[in-house]
This record gives C-alpha cells, sequence and structure tokens, in this order.
C-alpha cells in the first residue's frame, strides 16, 4: 500500500481513518527511524508482542492495536520521548491488564491471577523499568462494592504520583481516549466522557510538576489537548435543559 509523503505529520486519528492500521504501522516506522538500530528492534519486538497480544480485540470501529500505535508515536512525535523503555511500555500498557494469563505462558481457565507472573515474564524480556512503568498503568482489581469509576481515578492518582514517566505514558492513553472521543459511536461515548471528565484535572495537576519529564513547549501543548478533551467531554454532556 502507498501512503502520501506526508503521513509523517498528519494527525493520528486521520491517519486512521484514511489508511486504518497499515498506515499507523507505517507512521510508527518513520518515527522509529531516529533510533539507532538496537532500539529499533526493540521497538519492533513489542509492538509485534502487542500485535500478538491484542490481535483479537477491538476498540469499536477498529483494532485494539491501533490504540496502541497511537500511544506509542504520540510519545515519539509530540512529546518527543527519546526513552526506548517508555516507548516500549508505551505498546504494552495493556498487556498485563488485558493478557496476563498468555503474557505469563499460563492456562487462562486454571490462571487465578496471572498478574504478578505477567509482569515477571515481561521483566525477563523488557527489563524491570519497563514491568514496572506498566505496572503503574495496569488497573487493579476493582472492589465490586464501590463506583467502579471512582476506584480508577483513585488507582491513576496514587500510581502516577510516585512515577513521572508512567504519566508520560498514563496521559498520551487519556489523550487518544478522551481527545479522541468524538471518534467513538454509541453508548460508549457517554460513558467514556462521564469516566474519563474527572481525571483532566487531576492530568492537569501532574504534567504541570517539575518532576514530569517533558520539555516546557511539550508540556503547553499536552495542557491544549487536555482543554480540548474538556471542550468534547462537555459538549457530550452538558445538554442544555
Amino acid at each position: 500500500m502507498e501512503f502520501p509523503a506526508y503521513l509523517a505529520t498528519m494527525p493520528m486519528h486521520a491517519i486512521t481513518e484514511i489508511h486504518g492500521e497499515p498506515g499507523l504501522l507505517a507512521r510508527f516506522r518513520l518515527e522509529i527511524e531516529a533510533f539507532d538500530e538496537a532500539a529499533r528492534d526493540r521497538l519492533t519486538e513489542a509492538l509485534d508482542l502487542a500485535a500478538d497480544l491484542h490481535r483479537d480485540d477491538r476498540r469499536v470501529r477498529e483494532p485494539y492495536l491501533n490504540h496502541l500505535l497511537r500511544v506509542a508515536i504520540r510519545l515519539m512525535h509530540h512529546y518527543q520521548v527519546r526513552d526506548v523503555d517508555v516507548i516500549v511500555a508505551g505498546l504494552l500498557h495493556d498487556a498485563v491488564e488485558d493478557h496476563p494469563a498468555e503474557l505469563a505462558g499460563l492456562d487462562p481457565e486454571s490462571a487465578a491471577d496471572a498478574t504478578p507472573a505477567a509482569l515477571d515474564a515481561l521483566s525477563d524480556r523488557f527489563g524491570a523499568r519497563v514491568a514496572r512503568l506498566v505496572a503503574a498503568v495496569t488497573n487493579p482489581a476493582y472492589d465490586p462494592g464501590r463506583d467502579r469509576d471512582e476506584q480508577y481515578r483513585e488507582h491513576v492518582a496514587a500510581s502516577l504520583e510516585r512515577e513521572p514517566w508512567a504519566r508520560v505514558i498514563k496521559v498520551s492513553d487519556f489523550t487518544d481516549n478522551g481527545v479522541g472521543v468524538i471518534h467513538t459511536v454509541g453508548p460508549k461515548v457517554t460513558r467514556a466522557a462521564t469516566k474519563y471528565r474527572p481525571l483532566v484535572p487531576v492530568f492537569r495537576d501532574l504534567v504541570a510538576r517539575p518532576d514530569t519529564p517533558l520539555s516546557a513547549p511539550v508540556k503547553q501543548h499536552i495542557l491544549a489537548q487536555l482543554d480540548l478533551a474538556e471542550e468534547r467531554f462537555s459538549a457530550i454532556l452538558d445538554q442544555p435543559t
């Protein structure tokens, strides 16, 4: 498949709509050209693992891999991240949460809680730091007696408090879900807006902190994206009475 010469500057959701997964894969390959061969090999290995684990997963209208590609591309292109561990963790940020038994090589039927084993497998393959970053953005088991969204917000605030680089991964994930909410269809639109809107001020605070390892221009870009997400959540949820 041929892609336009301006693929490297196209908005990621535009690539998704026009060129789909092949276009995002091509854009990812363009982005990793800035890295040395060893880093490219490691990033490609992480992408291959993500593609295998999420091979049957969907996000409403698209393969789940599209989301993971956008998170990683955003880290490299918009956030100017050159830390390979962080990008690898971005590609695999949902692997432990969604496919722990498969990642750990366990029988899903007999594995009561495969999360620790999955994190160990990730550590063995990509290093302890990658596993720690993925653990920080992996949702815990929820208490069925409490509001699920409230527990999610508590987990995000607590885990990102102590892991500055995990903040960077999570804000890329949040941007894809929040700013990208207008690319969602059906009941999930209101559901996503309700879940994510209370996190906007949390991310504003985390991004602005001095220990968040991003440049001032990148932080300003992210804050503008959070403003855009809030505008879209408002348009969805704040209906005139």
